[in-house]
């Protein structure tokens, strides 16, 4: 009997789809024995969920194989697709089959994170009274993007990119099934065009399978080699969503690269922004920040340094202009820190909402006309210029109903060590 043909028409991810938990591939910290969800799962226990990861980790397989468990009718809808309509469409047929079978219904949600507020608020009634159980699936964080209300109905589960090796093993075993699988082929694959494409799939399943489906395409004599796993690997990108948790997660971790002084950090981070289709100008940006916020007095330079970076990328752009911004990273990382203004104007800021509106004292005020000096306006300032040192000593510049205070005190680093010298010796004079 010849062996069984695959389904040409559906793609090698989703024939591949596990059956059971026992084929899922990864997530042990959610399914590895005696883990809540595999728990779940293996007691055919509903209740409504919300799956938070990447793509390809395994969202709507898990939900699949939880209905599937608990015999309870499937309904998925995509937020990207569906509306307020849809959902009652689906509550309707979820009562139909309670009434005709019995059955509960699992209703999938996936994006949930593109529903707006009245969209997902419509799914509560019927979460209260039973007539759905609801899973959600998410790329983004759910305590920004899911009410609340539908978040404390549902338990939040975090599925992790899969590792290289557990994508390798996929691979593997999509190359041996010969039902669902490239088996009924007869291909063979080098261990490095393996690695590549599994390096290359960065955690997600469905992109890993998806290019050993492309390069199977590629094969030589039915085989797999690295010239063409290169070539199917070439132009990915690494995970980055501009306006998500990726992207905010990096941009973290390059400041505080920056902050903790570990220029090779901050390099890494920034290239894997770049890489991730990152616009330049918002890291020149990000860069400023950093040089005013974290590197401050310490090294006055540093603000110099990237405003230049980022004139700098806009008068040459891509590829070249990274380059400069590169530079101004790699300085502002090694200059010595200081947060002291930052802390400083904090503080500053927090007396100003506490005392409200204070008088300015009248010596400090300016006197340009005849009724203002007749007023007293001006009266005993002490020009500091005309003073020994270019220094009024005792002199004091704060309004009369404000403690004395010190706001900026300088770090003993960079340059802030010979302000702080020049501060005691003015004070002490």
């Amino acid at each position: 009997m010849p062996p069984p043909t695959p389904d040409r028409a559906r793609p090698l991810a989703d024939r591949m789809r596990p059956r059971s938990v026992d084929e899922v591939v990864g997530q042990e910290h959610l399914l590895g024995a005696g883990k809540p969800l595999r728990l779940a799962l293996e007691g055919g226990q509903l209740h409504s969920m919300i799956f938070w990861g990447p793509p390809g980790t395994g969202k709507t397989t898990l939900a699949r194989l939880i209905a599937n468990r608990a015999d309870a009718d499937f309904l998925a809808l995509s937020a990207v697709l569906a509306g307020v309509k849809d959902v009652r469409a689906a509550v309707e047929q979820a009562k139909a089959s309670r009434a005709r079978s019995g059955r509960a219904t699992v209703l999938f949600l996936d994006e949930v994170h593109r529903f707006n507020k009245a969209q997902q608020d419509s799914f509560l009634p019927f979460l209260e009274d039973g007539t759905l159980t609801f899973i959600g699936a998410t790329t983004e964080n759910p305590s920004f993007e899911v009410v609340s209300a539908l978040l404390s109905r549902a338990r939040v589960y975090v599925l992790k990119p899969l590792p290289p090796a557990a994508i390798a093993r996929l691979l593997r075993a999509a190359l041996a099934d010969r039902e669902r699988g490239l088996g009924a082929d007869a291909l063979t694959i080098d261990d490095e065009a393996l690695e590549l494409l599994a390096a290359a799939a960065d955690g997600d399943a469905r992109r890993g399978l998806n290019m050993l489906e492309i390069a199977a395409d590629l094969a030589e004599a039915g085989r797999i080699t690295p010239a063409a796993a290169r070539e199917v690997a070439s132009g990915g990108r690494r995970r980055f969503d501009k306006g998500g948790e990726q992207f905010y997660d990096q941009i973290s971790a390059l400041h505080k690269a920056v902050r903790g002084t570990d220029p090779d950090a901050a390099l890494y981070w920034f290239c894997r922004m770049l890489d991730g289709g990152c616009d330049p100008l918002y890291i020149a940006r990000r860069a400023l920040r950093m040089a005013v916020e974290d590197v401050g007095l310490a090294d006055p330079r540093a603000l110099a340094i990237a405003r230049d970076a980022w004139d700098s990328y806009e008068r040459l752009g891509s590829p070249e202009g990274e380059l400069a911004l590169a530079t101004a990273i790699v300085y502002l990382a090694c200059a010595p820190k200081s947060n002291a203004v930052y802390v400083a104007m904090g503080e500053a800021m927090a007396d100003v909402e506490t005392y409200g509106t204070l008088d300015v004292p009248l010596q400090l005020r300016n006197a340009p006309t005849r009724l203002m000096k007749q007023l007293d306006y001006g009266k005993g300032y002490r020009y500091a210029h005309d003073e020994p040192g270019g220094y009024a000593a005792g002199e004091r510049y704060l309004p009369d109903g404000l403690p004395d205070r010190r706001y900026y005190r300088p770090v003993p680093r960079g340059l802030e060590i010979r302000i702080a010298e020049a501060l005691e010796r003015l004070r002490k004079s």
